[in-house]
């Protein structure tokens, strides 16, 4: 990719009430809320640690987790969940979320052979879209297989210490 398509790449961060913001990389240091915009800056220092500079006010900020394209962050101590996705991830995402409602068990294959690991839910557990469900190892690296939908376990085909070909049967989860 070249430095002109990178400058321009849009983005779009959903939030986990599936609000959706928009930006362009590089990111600017204005925020626009409503119709106007307003000068911020991101900074760190040792006493703060990071922080966001704002209308002369510091918000501290922390990123408490990221797999993925998931981030979880602290934000003046409130805590926010979402994912940066796309324009391709955002419409991929759209139509599935579109597909939802027809499926009625979400099955989870394994992306490539390996071993499996460890099996990180049970039979009857409950599983948030992006948690950890399968640690598979391949060509020596550890790989989570994360549960692309919120639901119940089903049925679990996956057993620690045994070997899995591409697009074996995982898990089978009911949105």
């Amino acid at each position: 990719m070249t430095n002109d398509k990178l400058q321009k790449k849009k983005l779009y961060a959903i939030s986990s009430e599936n609000r959706q913001f928009g930006f362009t990389l590089p990111l600017k240091h204005t925020i626009r809320i409503g119709k106007r915009d307003y000068d911020v800056k991101l900074k760190a220092d040792e006493k703060l640690g990071t922080y966001i500079l704002w209308k002369n006010r510091k918000y501290p900020v922390e990123i408490v987790r990221s797999r993925q394209n998931r981030y979880e962050i602290l934000f003046n101590d409130i805590s926010y969940t979402f994912t940066v996705e796309t324009p391709f991830s955002l419409q991929r995402m759209k139509v599935l979320n579109a597909q939802k409602g027809k499926a009625t068990t979400e099955y989870i294959k394994a992306p490539m052979p390996g071993k499996i690991i460890d099996v990180l839910v049970r039979e009857g557990g409950v599983v948030q879209r992006g948690e950890p469900i399968v640690i598979l190892e391949a060509m020596k690296m550890q790989n989570e297989i994360l549960s692309p939908v919120n639901g119940t376990i089903v049925k679990i085909s996956a057993k620690p210490n045994t070997n899995v070909m591409k697009d074996d049967l995982l898990v089978e989860i009911k949105p």
